[in-house]
């Protein structure tokens, strides 16, 4: 069966940018989206809704395969929102709970091999930009494009800072630089899947970039490779 279209997996640490450079790939091309950590997190919220045992393993899994799962294109026809026992869960997992639990829900090998099928199955037809930390290494190894986004801590960290005082909520640099660390930390020393650069995958430092000039990079070697075709 031939594939609607390419499939772009990208990876990177956290606050890096990818999803919002990802959402302007898929949308400059007709793609759909896929923000993998969204999936982690509604299981952690529902997982916290059941007043759940997070550090238990085997419930956490057991319950990832009892939830009905579904991705439903939201209202800019573009990224694949999660829906979670037919509740959309968007507003529910930025909650600070879910995101102090999020980690190690997302550590367990059970629930990444869960997530994984998922994520195979919503990109098996291509036509999908798909990031997460484990997506060029380990969920799709063969994609079409394999992107690591990357950038300096000290980068990230005040993107982050930026982005919390455009919203009128408190922030510390420091604080959130420290917060980024130990994410990354987490995410380079986890059992199963860590985070880590697939030999195959085009580096792309945004440190000195903007997320706009790193979509057109992105799109410019997709256009190209397209044009062969």
């Amino acid at each position: 069966m031939k594939k609607k279209g390419f499939i772009i997996a990208m990876d990177g640490p956290a606050g890096v940018g990818k999803s919002t450079i990802g959402q302007w790939v898929a949308k400059s091309l007709g793609y759909y989206f896929v923000n993998t950590g969204e999936m982690y997190r509604a299981l952690t919220w529902k997982a916290l809704e059941k007043k759940l045992d997070v550090s238990d393993e085997k419930k956490v899994v057991k319950l990832a395969h009892q939830i009905h799962w579904e991705f439903r294109p939201s209202s800019d026809g573009v990224t694949l929102k999660t829906f979670v026992d037919d509740v959309p869960v968007s507003a529910h997992i930025r909650d600070e709970r879910v995101g102090a639990f999020s980690s190690q829900v997302a550590s367990y090998p059970g629930v990444r091999k869960f997530f994984c099928k998922l994520q195979r199955i919503l990109g098996k037809d291509g036509g999908v930009v798909m990031e997460g930390r484990d997506i060029t290494t380990h969920v799709f190894p063969n994609a079409d494009f394999k992107i690591y986004l990357d950038a300096s801590v000290e980068e990230r960290a005040k993107r982050r800072y930026h982005q919390l005082k455009a919203a009128g909520q408190d922030a510390n640099w420091g604080k959130i630089k420290e917060a980024i660390l130990k994410r990354d930390l987490g995410d380079l020393k986890r059992k199963i899947n860590p985070l880590s650069f697939a030999k195959d995958a085009v580096l792309i430092d945004s440190t000195h970039m903007s997320r706009r000039a790193v979509a057109q990079k992105i799109l410019k070697m997709v256009r190209h490779r397209r044009a062969k075709l």
